[in-house]
């Protein structure tokens, strides 16, 4: 039993993490030190482990209090944040406005952890463990931004925009199987 909701959250993580990824990508055509990189990921798995705890607790909140329908909007929330991701995966790339340092950094990961707080609230509603969650969001999104910094100057032109692309489907493909459970 507890093994298909850890999957669940492990790609759903990854669908998450992928606008971490994506930024970190981009960030990484700037020369960041490895002492760098590895702060960056770290705050940005913290911020990616607190955020979806904040969206459960929320959506435990809720579906206590309205019951059945959460199902749907929990769906509804994930297929509209999918979209959202899809969408400004077609924005143009901009110039790095925030600079990964000081509190430019937590500024940095607040920003590409909020999706995960909606991921939260979706899967609060659905019911899901708290601790799995938070442990699965934080490692994933650690794991990709690290990954992004790091490959970013070779691949940042052709992965990024379908990195989160990629991301945006599978949120909206959980959001369906959501509403139809």
């Amino acid at each position: 039993m507890i093994l298909p909701e850890i999957i669940t959250l492990v790609i759903m993580a990854f669908a998450v993490g992928m606008d971490a990824f994506s930024v970190s990508l981009g960030m990484g055509i700037f020369k960041l030190r490895f002492r760098q990189v590895f702060y960056i990921g770290m705050t940005t798995g913290l911020f990616h482990m607190f955020m979806p705890l904040f969206g459960i607790l929320t959506g435990h909140l809720l579906s206590e209090t309205f019951g059945k329908i959460t199902g749907y909007v929990g769906g509804g929330l994930l297929m509209v944040l999918g979209v959202q991701m899809i969408l400004s995966s077609f924005k143009s790339e901009e110039q790095m406005a925030i600079v990964p340092q000081g509190w430019g950094l937590f500024i940095f990961s607040f920003l590409v952890s909020l999706d995960s707080f909606s991921a939260g609230l979706s899967l609060g509603m659905f019911g899901a463990r708290a601790m799995a969650a938070m442990i699965c969001f934080g490692i994933v999104a650690a794991c990709l931004t690290w990954s992004g910094l790091i490959m970013g100057r070779k691949v940042q032109s052709l992965l990024g925009v379908y990195g989160e692309m990629f991301g945006g489907f599978t949120l909206i493909l959980f959001g369906i199987k959501l509403i139809f459970s």
